[in-house]
């Protein structure tokens, strides 16, 4: 493709990752008024609302550093496995292009956080559009989100165990702590049984239950791609970023607690727990991601924490990670969108 064209189409693709940032800013608010009303009318939650707004800001601007690092090792990891040949760099794009196209499609609603496995079609068009093969996008972007969640279910199993023998602080009631950590390990055996055994399950299937034949084949290579990612291709650079997108979003709901001078603030093993069942509620088809919130907010309960002081942790730890990818969105659109029109000026477009 030559310059001009290259320049004329990288704009005709951020300016449908722009439609996407306004319908994510619409998001943003609507999460807010909705949260506003339902602390404000439910009278057992007007004590949340209480403390939200006697909130200490530097932990808040605390809260906003840590979801940050969180969001770039999501992109790290995104980078690594989504583009690891460097495909968007090219044609002159720039070295930052695919880091800045990731961002503004978190921005944008499109890139789907860690653990979460539905909602890459949007994303994957744009990726195809940049040059990246559609079948090759969505694959990764599933080994990317598989990865993610194995990482989950490792964390629940490692803290789930020590919290169940009573090595970190918090309740060490045995259906919230080795339970879940059974459940995640099964999930991980039975991933590895279906890898192992993908071609065996799928000819069995393929004649009767297609769509299920090609789910375990999907599974299976998810299975050997992530093997290979962490093990084979030795990148710490992917194991890393996957780490810290899990890790610094716990430490933002553990900050919150900070945040709203919580008397009695949970360990943080408790807390993740909390955060990566309680997360699951986002599957629940409820606007502006309100289902996960309130999953982890009545997991926060469960593990120990006081009623109005984990609704008002809830709630601001979905404020940040709207706030976050949408401003670092916005960023990173505006500095693509600049990169693109000097190009064209450059190339005489």
């Amino acid at each position: 493709m030559v310059p001009d064209a290259e320049s004329h189409h990288t704009l005709g693709v951020l300016r449908s990752v722009r439609g996407h940032l306004r319908k994510f800013a619409l998001r943003l608010l609507f999460f807010g008024a909705l949260a506003y009303l339902l602390l404000r009318l439910v009278p057992s939650l007007a004590q949340a609302l209480d403390s939200l707004e006697r909130v200490s800001w530097l932990w808040l601007l605390a809260a906003l550093a840590l979801e940050t690092l969180s969001e770039i090792g999501y992109v790290v990891a995104w980078r690594q496995v989504v583009d690891p040949d460097r495909v968007l760099e090219q044609d002159g794009r720039g070295r930052r292009f695919d880091s800045r196209l990731a961002w503004a499609q978190l921005g944008g609603g499109l890139l789907v956080p860690a653990g979460s496995f539905s909602g890459v079609g949007a994303g994957a068009v744009l990726l195809h559009r940049c040059g990246l093969p559609l079948k090759t996008v969505t694959e990764r972007e599933f080994n990317l989100s598989f990865l993610n969640t194995a990482i989950d279910a490792l964390a629940l199993i490692a803290f789930g165990v020590l919290l169940g023998l009573g090595i970190f602080a918090g309740r060490n009631d045995l259906t919230l702590t080795i339970l879940p950590a059974v459940v995640a390990g099964a999930f991980l055996v039975a991933a590895v049984v279906i890898a192992k055994r993908a071609d065996r399950f799928a000819a069995r299937l393929q004649a009767r239950r297609p769509r299920i034949a090609a789910g375990i084949g999907t599974v299976a290579r998810a299975v050997e791609d992530t093997d290979a990612l962490v093990f084979d291709r030795g990148d710490w650079r992917t194991l890393a970023g996957a780490l810290a997108y899990l890790f610094f979003d716990v430490l933002v709901l553990w900050t919150a607690f900070f945040a709203l001078h919580a008397h009695s603030v949970p360990a943080f093993a408790p807390v993740l727990m909390a955060y990566i069942i309680g997360a699951l509620g986002g599957s629940l088809p409820l606007p502006a991601g309100l289902g996960a919130i309130g999953g982890i907010g009545g997991c926060l309960i469960l593990y120990g924490a006081g009623r109005n002081v984990a609704v008002g942790a809830a709630v601001i730890y979905g404020a940040v990670g709207l706030i976050v990818p949408f401003v670092g969105g916005l960023i990173a659109y505006g500095l693509l969108t600049h990169q693109a029109r000097i190009r064209r000026r450059h190339t005489g477009g």
